[in-house]
């Protein structure tokens, strides 16, 4: 297992790490995305997606649960998948992701407890953005929202098994 942390100041520089990311992705690799709601995962596969030059806008799939990016570089596909309304591995298996595993880069947002069995070599990507304290307030409550995010962000990447042993070092 290795491990990198990072910290990205706004939704740029969070593409920016995804872009920075990206050429280190190969076909089979397995990502998971992990973050509370507006962490900021979509941000980052958005950098991937653009640096692997996919077709079609990066978005967040949840009401798709699945989208497929062709590469138009002649790279791997990018899959891109939801899995926050999934409920059980047999929902899981419905998706048949491990069919396309081998030739795609497939980046799976809020899989944790059920995509593991799909690889033993997987890349962790974990978001956190800071909570709280950050709206101006006066008695009558909060007078400024454009303060409650400012945009930092913290990025955990953990990688499981022989192909990320040494992958991240080059960060």
């Amino acid at each position: 297992m290795s491990t990198y942390v990072t910290h990205t100041m706004d939704a740029d520089s969070t593409r920016e790490f995804g872009a920075r990311l990206a050429p280190l992705l190969q076909a089979g690799d397995l990502v998971m995305l992990s973050g509370e709601l507006g962490a900021g995962k979509t941000t980052l596969a958005q950098g991937i997606g653009s640096a692997l030059n996919v077709r079609g806008r990066v978005s967040s799939p949840t009401f798709i649960v699945a989208r497929v990016h062709p590469s138009l570089a002649g790279g791997p596909d990018l899959v891109h998948v939801d899995a926050y309304r999934l409920t059980s591995l047999e929902d899981l298996e419905t998706l048949d992701l491990d069919s396309s595993l081998e030739e795609s880069i497939t980046l799976v947002v809020c899989g944790e407890g059920m995509v593991e069995v799909i690889s033993d070599n997987r890349l962790e990507i974990k978001v956190e953005r800071p909570q709280g304290g950050l709206a101006g307030a006066d008695a009558s409550g909060i007078t400024d929202l454009g303060g409650v995010d400012d945009g930092a962000r913290t990025i955990t990447l953990t990688g499981y098994g022989p192909r990320w042993e040494k992958a991240l070092d080059q960060f």
